[in-house]
């Protein structure tokens, strides 16, 4: 029997076995496989180790859609996670080649992806408080929702958790240096039933701008002046 003659579910079985590369490479050898890489059910778990991933067709969004993972492990998310007024130019130049790459695949989710029930962000420096905030508001099934090492998120995004995530069953806030204790116990109390780690979050130096460091210094160099 020929591939091409077994029925969708056969082929559907099939392609779970297969990366996301795979699967394209194989869907454009005939229209049948085709249909069957197109299949909104083939696409259930979508998980991106780099933003640059994004940009493939090699997957399908939509309503589907319940696992998704953009966890990116490289040295450059450090350049990434600095604050804006501290990189320098070509650190700059890195970074625009790829800072709304996140956000803008956020958006799509928002609109193609309502069932979504799980979304963990690992490394994505520059996804917004806005990106994840829009994510609760549209995907009003989600209860699971993992952010690590994500630099910008801040307190905002704890009121949205409050606000929004009526169905959030487990939330954490690892490695966010903007995240705050306040905004940590804000959730604790109003949403006792979500489970809420936030590893080193609150224990960290948040950003600041150039100024208000410029005022802490001075301030510290009278202090240590008159005493």
């Amino acid at each position: 029997m020929h591939l091409t003659e077994l029925d969708q579910e056969c082929l559907l079985h099939l392609f779970l076995y297969l990366d996301k590369d795979s699967r394209r490479s194989l869907s454009l050898t005939c229209v049948r496989l085709r249909q069957v890489f197109l299949d909104p059910q083939l696409w259930t778990l979508l998980h991106f180790r780099s933003p640059c991933e994004l940009r493939r067709d090699n997957y399908v969004l939509g309503s589907s859609l319940r696992y998704l993972a953009v966890c990116w492990h490289s040295s450059r998310v450090k350049v990434c996670n600095i604050e804006d007024w501290m990189k320098t130019t070509f650190q700059k130049d890195l970074c625009r080649k790829h800072e709304r790459l996140v956000g803008d695949f956020l958006e799509r989710v928002c609109h193609m992806c309502p069932n979504l029930l799980s979304l963990t962000l690992s490394g994505c420096g520059h996804i917004t408080d806005r990106d994840v905030i829009n994510v609760l508001q549209s995907c009003r099934r989600l209860h699971s929702l993992s952010l690590k090492n994500c630099a910008r998120m801040t307190d905002s995004v704890l009121q949205a958790v409050v606000d929004h995530g009526h169905s959030l069953t487990d939330m954490r806030v690892d490695f966010c240096r903007n995240v705050t204790e306040a905004g940590l116990q804000e959730v604790r109390d109003k949403r006792p039933e979500v489970h809420l780690s936030a590893l080193h979050s609150a224990d960290m130096i948040p950003d600041s701008k150039p100024e208000e460091k410029t005022q802490i210094r001075r301030a510290l160099q009278k202090f240590l002046i008159f005493s």
